[in-house]
This record gives C-alpha cells, sequence and structure tokens, in this order.
C-alpha cells in the first residue's frame, strides 16, 4: 500500500486550493450548495442540497490539441518537383517575386 497526501488550504471566502503529492491539483470555488474544481485534467461541476447527503456531480475533460501533421513529400509522383507539386513552386515563386519588389520600390 503506498502513501497518499493531499491538503485543503482555504486563500478567499469560498476559494480552496488542493495541493496533492504531486503539486496543485486544483482550485476550488464555491460553498457548500455548488462548487467548480478546476484541475489539471479536466473541470468538475458540483450541485449538493446541504445536510441531506443528496447531490450531483459531473465531469468534463479538457480538451486535448490535435498533434499537428505535416506533409510528406510525394516523389513517387512524376509530375511533382522536389516532391510537392508544381503548382505551390509557382506560387511560392510569385509570393518571393512581389515581395522582393515591394523591398526593392520600399529601400529606392
Amino acid at each position: 500500500m503506498g502513501f497518499n497526501f493531499r491538503k485543503s488550504f482555504k486563500i478567499a471566502p469560498g476559494v480552496r486550493l488542493n495541493v496533492g503529492k504531486k503539486g496543485v491539483s486544483s482550485v476550488s470555488v464555491g460553498g457548500k450548495g455548488a462548487r467548480v474544481s478546476l484541475g489539471k485534467k479536466g473541470t468538475r461541476t458540483t450541485v449538493s442540497a446541504p445536510g441531506t447527503g443528496l447531490s450531483y456531480s459531473s465531469y468534463k475533460p479538457h480538451k486535448k490539441s490535435a498533434p499537428t501533421i505535416k506533409r510528406q513529400p510525394d516523389f513517387s509522383n512524376p509530375d511533382n518537383f522536389l516532391g510537392y507539386p508544381k503548382s505551390e513552386w509557382i506560387i511560392s515563386a510569385v509570393v518571393v517575386f512581389v515581395v522582393l519588389i515591394i523591398a526593392v520600390w520600399l529601400l529606392s
């Protein structure tokens, strides 16, 4: 059986800072009838009828950002230049040309 540590500190009326063995675990805002806890993994909302033992709690995990997928060059297509479609190279060349024209115009 492992050891566990958890401590709650009141930092303002209705606001608690919850600390566990890995650091700050959550911040709770609210009183006896309604409370919102913001933790590392998600948000828990609890509504209760004080003194009755009845309560309702819901949990909403934080959204995880989708990993960015880097597009790989397609060297198998003979229409591609250095693995990318020629249209992308043409668009890139036009953009670079316009930027160079603007830079020369601003510097002169």
